[in-house]
């Protein structure tokens, strides 16, 4: 379907719908503890074919998206109520709502699809292969956290994220000195992500001690905005660097750039619902891979419709790194979708969406 050629003859009409995703246990990172997320979808379909919609996902994360600002509810159901005023230019107009700007993005190229829920066509797709994902260790006391990790290796995990900077670093260190004993770097990727938990004046030091310990990488040490000390650190750090929370608020194209050719970190995280979309994630990995830094991409906590969407995209770059896509299983309430992890691959398999709620 091409939608470009239809837009000026079809009328779109579209609501927003809530839901509050109900995590299973609490999980807790350096930002405190998390027992619930609220998502909001867009369902968009044109009038004369109410029966065929696409759906998106603002994933919206409290304390952490940019567009976590008064005014947020009140941007969604505009764009719903003036759609067809936004479908042509909303990649512009709602850079100051990324959530808002990918959630349309995602209900546009579902409407592509034919409302199929299919994004792109890839092996994964196909059901031919699966994505490498790692297994995520949320923060909590040492025997929670062990508990955790040995859960993912019965699993099949071949890479362990573990988020430290809420306990003693000094237990967090010998949890991860514990498993890297076990486990050589051939065998087991470890990451860490400290979701800008480090003081700057106490970061290299400690980026030092981790390194010893064989690990692939460490996301955001030290918290977003701290631009002289970050480069400083990616310029020093025996351990690779990660950003993630830094590329939040970061719109246009220029800054993008700037930022990179400033900071010059190894790697970079993308989490489209955080920097607004796929188009917008693309510029990030274009620029980079210009500068020699490589990237992988993480889901934000969304509902099994906006990973099946960011699993989909991350398929069609044709990466072979681990990705962070692995939340599917975190809700007592997410929406079903064909979606699995098997031996630490995320999988395509038989199921069908439900779809009820958007009925």
């Amino acid at each position: 379907m091409n939608l470009k050629k239809i837009y000026s003859t079809k009328m779109f009409t579209a609501t927003a719908i809530r839901h509050d995703l109900i995590f299973k246990q609490a999980s807790g990172t350096s930002r405190g503890v998390l027992t619930k997320k609220t998502s909001w979808f867009i369902k968009i379909w044109f009038d004369d074919e109410p029966e065929m919609f696409g759906v998106g996902e603002c994933g919206l994360l409290k304390g952490l998206s940019f567009d976590d600002k008064e005014g947020y509810e009140d941007k969604l159901f505009d764009v719903c109520t003036n759609i067809n005023e936004y479908i042509n230019n909303f990649h512009s107009t709602l850079k100051e709502f990324p959530s808002i700007r990918f959630g349309l993005e995602m209900a546009l190229m579902d409407i592509r699809g034919l409302g199929q829920r299919l994004f792109y066509k890839t092996d994964f797709t196909a059901k031919k292969a699966g994505i490498p994902i790692n297994g995520l260790i949320w923060m909590g006391t040492e025997a929670f956290m062990q508990q955790q990790i040995e859960e993912k290796l019965e699993a099949g995990f071949d890479c362990i994220k573990m988020k430290i900077g809420a306990i003693n670093f000094d237990s967090e260190y010998e949890i991860l000195k514990n498993l890297r004993q076990r486990f050589a770097k051939e065998t087991l990727e470890i990451r860490v992500d400290a979701n800008g938990a480090f003081e700057a004046n106490e970061a290299l030091e400690k980026l030092e001690l981790l390194s010893k310990l064989d690990l692939h990488s460490i996301e955001q040490p030290i918290k977003q905005g701290q631009i002289t000390e970050m480069t400083s650190l990616c310029a020093k750090t025996p351990l690779a660097i990660a950003l993630d929370e830094e590329l939040i608020g970061i719109h246009e194209l220029n800054a993008k750039k700037e930022l990179l050719e400033t900071i010059k970190p190894q790697y970079i995280i993308l989490k489209p619902s955080l920097v607004g979309g796929f188009k917008a994630s693309e510029e990030w990995i274009i620029l980079a891979k210009k500068m020699g830094i490589d990237w992988w991409a993480t889901s934000a906590l969304e509902s099994n419709i906006g990973l099946n969407a960011i699993a989909q995209w991350t398929a069609s770059l044709d990466t072979t790194k681990y990705q962070g896509l692995g939340t599917g299983s975190l809700y007592t309430n997410n929406i079903t979708a064909p979606l699995e992890i098997r031996k630490g691959h995320l999988w395509m398999n038989d199921d069908v969406f439900d779809m009820k709620m958007f009925f």
